[in-house]
């Protein structure tokens, strides 16, 4: 297999005003940067630009640290929002994820990752009950049991923030993790924690959510992949899918079609945040 071109992705965004694009281009051209891909978007509501734009490492004199120096003070001029960033493909992505019992989305990622069709390194699973730790040790991954007791759950939080601060990953992945991250968590995983939810939220709330949509009769099964806030289940959306069910289906039929939809709605959710094609603006997102 052919090894991916090097190459570095700058991303951000501002106010809108004329002459962005020829500040950015010229100044990639100045330097010899070869730009591949380049991708825009102005949001009318906002009066905000966003850009991403993806240059062949090999054209320019410098390396990645010397790029994001000098494309600050661009980036300054601009008045970007500080969100802004240059990434270099050439390092490897890390990623950390949180399970509880149901493994459907964490066999689909070890799966990508094994095939090569997800570049990025799980560097650990941490699970609140240890169902699936045969799975992520037989991929050559460790797995930490970290129990949540009822009374008190605030030590099992520490624990596994210091296991996955130990990794520093680009992404937390909650594939089906069913704790709900405490306020000081997700900000301190702001932009890099990702959850995956069924679209039966907010209508059919508690237990037995397929029990409840069978019983009314819906029609789509969805999914949502979002940015963890503090606001349960509402955090920018990255990516959301659907899939038809019909009154031939049972609950068992509506709940293997929605696990269906939850591993490929997450996984194409993440590869984009991997890539940076994810801009967050407020509790929007304009995906590139």
């Amino acid at each position: 297999m052919t090894a991916p071109e090097h190459r570095y992705v700058i991303t951000f965004g501002c106010p809108d005003r004329t002459g962005i694009i020829a500040r950015i281009s010229g100044f990639l051209a100045e330097h010899g940067g070869w730009i591949v891909e380049a991708a825009y978007h102005t949001d009318p509501d906002t009066g905000w630009f966003f850009t991403r734009q993806v240059v062949r490492a090999d054209s320019l004199p410098f390396d990645a640290a010397e790029l994001r120096a000098r494309f600050g003070e661009v980036a300054a001029e601009l008045s970007a929002e500080s969100s802004w960033r240059v990434s270099d493909t050439g390092e490897r992505r890390r990623a950390v994820i949180l399970v509880s019992k149901a493994g459907h989305c964490l066999y689909d990622l070890l799966g990508r990752v094994a095939s090569g069709e997800l570049e990025v390194d799980i560097a650990a699973v941490i699970g609140n009950h240890d169902s699936l730790a045969d799975i992520t040790r037989a991929h050559g991954i460790p797995f930490h049991h970290v129990p949540f007791p009822a009374g008190d759950k605030a030590a099992a939080f520490e624990q596994v923030r210091k296991l996955v601060g130990e990794h520093d990953p680009h992404a937390v992945v909650l594939a089906r993790f069913m704790q709900i991250l405490p306020a000081d968590l997700c900000r301190e995983w702001a932009g890099r924690a990702i959850n995956i939810h069924h679209s039966f939220l907010p209508s059919f709330i508690g237990a037995k959510p397929y029990h409840q949509a069978h019983t009314r009769g819906v029609k789509l099964v969805g999914a949502t992949c979002h940015y963890v806030t503090a606001d349960l289940d509402a955090g920018p959306i990255i990516e959301q899918d659907v899939i038809r069910v019909d009154h031939g289906d049972s609950v068992g039929d509506m709940v293997r079609k929605g696990r269906d939809i939850e591993k490929v709605t997450l996984a194409r959710g993440l590869r984009w945040h991997l890539e940076n094609r994810v801009l967050v603006h407020g509790n929007r997102t304009v995906v590139f």
